[in-house]
């Protein structure tokens, strides 16, 4: 774990994306699959699993969603977009069908969109790797989910669409990003190049 700012950062076991937490609400809860790590984590910090107020999805992938039942009683924030494929347990959305598990959680509480406000963090709207994928940037922190990553940018066919992508991507490289945070990988503190030369790299793909 590491803390940058007031973001902890908590990487991702195996398939799990990373998590990260901002006071009371955490950013993506992994597949779930490996309980005993991320509660392990967040003990380290002295925070109980209650303690969560509220889970914000970056997108509907299984990877990122699976593990939102191990908060009950948090309230789930998800864009509008993604968030029927959670709702209707569309497993062809959410990508559960490939991790042969099914979902334990798929109540949103709060529908989100570009523009809103979560913590410190403004949500911004990156389509692309699906339709209601989201990023939550300060001003110096990008949390970018699948968008994109250190090294690459997110897959585009499990509900992905390349325009989508390529604008998401060229609005992010506008950013002047000190941190970037990514749904999974290292987190780097050259955020802003990263996100560039992934940006080139995807013109190329």
């Amino acid at each position: 774990m590491e803390k940058i700012n007031d973001v902890i950062c908590i990487e991702g076991l195996d398939m799990d994306s990373n998590s990260y937490l901002i006071d009371n609400i955490l950013v993506d809860t992994g597949t779930g699959l490996n309980m005993d790590y991320l509660y392990s984590k967040l003990k380290e910090l002295s925070i109980k699993k209650d303690d969560i107020e509220m889970i914000v999805n970056t997108h509907s992938h299984y990877d990122h969603i699976g593990g939102n039942y191990l908060f009950d009683n948090a309230k789930i924030a998800i864009h509008e977009l993604d968030a029927p494929a959670v709702e209707n347990e569309d497993s062809s959305l959410t990508a559960s069908a490939i991790f042969h598990h099914d979902l334990k959680r798929h109540d949103v509480d709060l529908k989100i969109k570009n523009g809103d406000v979560i913590g410190d963090f403004k949500v911004i709207h990156t389509p692309g790797h699906t339709p209601g994928g989201i990023s939550l940037w300060d001003g110096e922190i990008l949390i970018s989910g699948d968008t994109v990553f250190a090294e690459g940018f997110g897959r585009l066919d499990i509900g992905g669409n390349y325009e989508d992508m390529k604008k998401s991507l060229n609005n992010l490289k506008g950013l002047d990003v000190k941190y970037l945070l990514p749904g999974h990988g290292p987190w780097v503190d050259n955020g802003k190049k990263c996100v560039e030369s992934n940006y080139n790299l995807f013109l190329n793909y």
